[in-house]
């Protein structure tokens, strides 16, 4: 089978892609420096860790959920991790240019990688409603619109609501699945014949999927403290993050058996509402005094997530497979 591009498209799109990392390259040579760390080597290995949590759930989680299309599984991975790597490079700079006020190099540390790879998160998050309809050219084209749009809206907030790193990243949720149903939208319609066979999901559970949802649901809670400094905060975070994860995973398990007539449990129930209780208890995850009321918050999530799947937006998904 023959190349959507073109030939001549086919030539050029690695070399723009090239331009634009030689771009980046001298960008990083003038503007950007490592800044001295101040920390201790035990808080500087604490923070590493929890910077390769976040990793993890990018690159390993959000990649391999996104695997359950029939013609677009692996290369949804290694799209996974184009999009990570380019823009984490992007959001780094962005928010050196977008926070300081004074002219000078950008101070690049561990903390500021990390924040760069959240930020980069939600380009993920929005790829996966659009993969399989769009080529890699588009997909470039969205991660340098999102992550200049969502670190624009992080330094609106910071500076004239002054919400703090933390509340601004869990805003990522919401912002990157609007922003991803948005770009569908704009899609043409109908899909040309090849892209609604490539927008076809696999007729059997993806074990791969799976995987990536349990990374997900693994390193959830690091990703919700990553930005929090005080360590009772952090605690808090950790903690109620994983109630609230543990309540949404067995109130969406049930629901979808519940919800079948056969019994059956419907994978992509689970890939769905899994993690809804984490998504639900993050901005406030460390203001969570008790575990019961994060566990509310799993409880209806899991709900919320599991009914609309099934009268909204997924409806055929109670015939099971």
């Amino acid at each position: 089978m023959g190349s959507k591009y073109q030939q001549s498209v086919r030539g050029c799109l690695p070399l723009w892609i090239l331009m634009l990392e030689l771009i980046l390259l001298l960008v990083f040579f003038f503007f950007t420096s490592y800044g001295t760390y101040s920390k201790d080597q035990k808080e500087l290995l604490g923070t590493y860790r929890g910077f390769q949590d976040v990793v993890i759930i990018a690159a390993l989680g959000l990649g391999f959920l996104n695997t359950s299309l029939r013609r677009h599984c692996w290369s949804s991975v290694a799209f996974n991790l184009f999009l990570l790597a380019l823009g984490v490079q992007l959001t780094v700079l962005l928010d050196g240019f977008l926070n300081h006020i004074f002219f000078g190099k950008i101070n690049i540390n561990l903390t500021s990688i990390q924040r760069a790879t959240m930020s980069a998160t939600s380009v993920l998050i929005s790829a996966g409603a659009i993969l399989g309809k769009v080529n890699l050219v588009q997909l470039v084209f969205m991660t340098v619109t999102e992550v200049t749009a969502f670190s624009t809206t992080r330094m609106v907030a910071k500076r004239f609501l002054e919400a703090d790193n933390h509340v601004t990243m869990m805003y990522i949720h919401v912002f990157a699945a609007y922003f991803g149903l948005t770009v569908g939208c704009c899609l043409p319609r109908p899909l040309p014949t090849g892209g609604k066979e490539k927008d076809q999901t696999a007729t059997s559970p993806s074990l791969f999927a799976m995987l990536g949802t349990l990374f997900l649901w693994m390193f959830w809670p690091s990703f919700n403290s990553a930005l929090l400094t005080i360590p009772d905060e952090r605690k808090k975070a950790v903690f109620n993050t994983y109630y609230a994860l543990a309540v949404s995973a067995v109130t969406a398990i049930s629901m979808s058996a519940l919800i079948h007539p056969k019994g059956k449990i419907s994978m992509t129930h689970i890939h769905n509402a899994v993690l809804a209780g984490g998504v639900a208890v993050g901005a406030p995850c460390y203001l969570i005094h008790s575990p019961w009321l994060a566990m509310v918050l799993g409880f209806i999530a899991g709900l919320t997530s599991i009914g609309g799947a099934k009268v909204l937006l997924f409806p055929h998904l109670a015939s099971g497979y």
